[in-house]
């Protein structure tokens, strides 16, 4: 039978207060960006890793990432006075005593089943469990746990140092207190966190994000575009506000006038297929993983793969600082 419980110690109200030890189990790519974010934020972190591999290579790669912190001038320490915040174990009794703990381990409900049940077997009833997955339900991955109430999504973009994104996705039986506190908490991660109440497939930003993919395939297969046009619309138009206003602020910019009849035009018109897009299905019969084994929706050279990982590292840095300067909180007052 499941168990509920109430916060005791570890919360105040919504409020964390006072030094929070977090764990991450999964020291993937995604990770130990997560971990190098939680570091960056002043946190003892627990780092667990899994699979063997990743304790060997996890050390390197958080070295790396934060040497790229440096570049973005994110660093306010030595940094081995970050790694002195940091262990990395296979040993899950080393998260004894976290308030908060990360799952970000492979989407395979029985591997995170196993996981969960070795997090709980060690930390406290009432500290927070999460999940970093973009794709199974909240709802699903809550009925693994002893104490479900906890248990929510946290969803990093990467790279997580980097980026101010952060989506809060409750579960049918999360209780309230447990987000809210975890969404006060992101405010210390330096994120621009969301808190979605109901648990939603995809979420919503993989909702928004298909969105657009089902329409620009269905564009392109019915030859009225090209990936190539498509992704300049994206870049050169979108990607000229989107980061200052979102969306919705956009209309008020265009002027809202006209928008109902634009809805009735344009709206009868888009894609509601619920097929896998033809190109789609041929790169997974080619077993393309894009720049990462050079075989995607573009062809690439290792050379280029390498170009284009610097330019978004770069991109990534220039993006968080320009976002920086156009908070809306300063914006509207």
């Amino acid at each position: 039978m499941q168990k509920t419980t109430q916060p005791n110690q570890t919360f105040s109200g919504t409020q964390p207060t006072g030094s929070i030890v977090v764990g991450v189990v999964g020291l993937g790519l995604m990770g130990s960006s997560i971990v190098v974010s939680l570091l960056l934020a002043g946190h003892e972190v627990k780092a667990i890793a899994p699979i063997p591999a990743d304790q060997l290579t996890a050390h390197d790669r958080i070295k790396e990432h934060l040497a790229h912190c440096e570049q973005f001038d994110l660093l306010t320490e030595p940094l081995d006075d970050y790694f002195a915040r940091l262990s990395i174990s296979e040993d899950y009794q080393e998260l004894k005593g976290c308030q908060f703990v990360l799952e970000c381990v492979s989407e395979i409900p029985a591997i995170k089943k196993e996981v969960y049940q070795r997090i709980e077997a060690v930390i406290s009833e009432d500290a927070v469990v999460a999940t970093n997955t973009s794709a199974i339900p909240i709802s699903t991955l809550q009925r693994y746990l002893e104490y479900p109430a906890r248990f929510l999504g946290v969803h990093w973009a990467e790279p997580a140092f980097a980026t101010r994104f952060l989506e809060i996705t409750c579960g049918e039986n999360t209780e309230i207190q447990y987000a809210e506190w975890t969404y006060a908490l992101a405010h210390r991660w330096q994120k621009e966190p969301t808190l979605l109440k109901k648990d939603i497939r995809g979420f919503i930003t993989n909702r928004l994000m298909y969105a657009i993919y089902r329409e620009t395939f269905a564009l392109i297969e019915r030859g009225e575009t090209t990936m190539e046009d498509a992704d300049k619309a994206l870049r050169y138009d979108f990607g000229s506000w989107i980061t200052l206003m979102g969306i919705f602020r956009r209309m008020d910019f265009m002027g809202l006038e006209n928008q109902k009849e634009i809805f009735d035009r344009v709206l009868p018109t888009l894609s509601n297929q619920d097929e896998v897009p033809a190109i789609m299905q041929k790169m997974v019969d080619i077993n393309a993983r894009g720049i990462h084994n050079s075989k995607g929706l573009f062809p690439y050279t290792d050379e280029e793969a390498k170009k284009w990982e610097a330019a978004f590292t770069k991109f990534n840095r220039d993006i968080y600082r320009l976002a920086e300067q156009y908070p809306i909180d300063k914006i509207e007052t």
